[in-house]
């Protein structure tokens, strides 16, 4: 990505909510996994970290929280493409990312509801806060448009095939 496609590296606010954690070698090491295949879990968690932010922040709600749990709601280190579990990705993925934000900083209730309920829709338990509706929304846009772009890459780059020269009947 390149600066402009960052613009929460200029803003002051929400760098000092998630600055520290974005240099933690745990958050680091998600820049090197491909999450939905055209960006790594960083990318994504970033994304959908700042959208949910400003929301928050325009609404008059908990922008701290909101961007803290935004980007840590993804914070595992399966390619959940490989690795099964008895119960869905879907349904185990927050609960392994709260397990592992829990350990790299203190979380209140709100940024807890926020990860753990970031999957809605295809899990049953409804987000309790106004802020986690936000992140789980921003969450299923962002990875939409993760995947419009990867089907877009997949389409631009496949074989062309050549037209067959077509037979005169005469």
């Amino acid at each position: 990505m390149n600066l402009d496609e960052q613009p929460w590296l200029n803003d002051a606010e929400y760098m000092s909510y998630v600055g520290h954690l974005l240099k933690m070698p745990e958050l680091q090491k998600l820049d090197k996994i491909t999450h939905h295949y055209t960006s790594t879990r960083l990318q994504h968690c970033l994304k959908v970290s700042y959208v949910s932010y400003t929301i928050a922040k325009k609404r008059g709600l908990n922008a701290k929280a909101t961007a803290r749990a935004g980007l840590l709601h993804d914070l595992f280190y399966y390619d959940w493409r490989e690795t099964k579990f008895a119960k869905s990705h879907a349904y185990v993925h927050p609960h392994i990312a709260y397990r592992n934000a829990r350990k790299l900083t203190t979380l209140s209730e709100l940024e807890k509801d926020i990860i753990i309920k970031h999957m809605f829709g295809a899990t049953i338990n409804p987000p309790r806060y106004k802020e986690s509706w936000i992140v789980t929304a921003v969450d299923k846009r962002v990875a939409s448009i993760e995947w419009r772009d990867s089907v877009k890459y997949k389409w631009n780059a496949r074989k062309h095939f050549k037209r067959l020269p077509s037979f005169d009947m005469n």
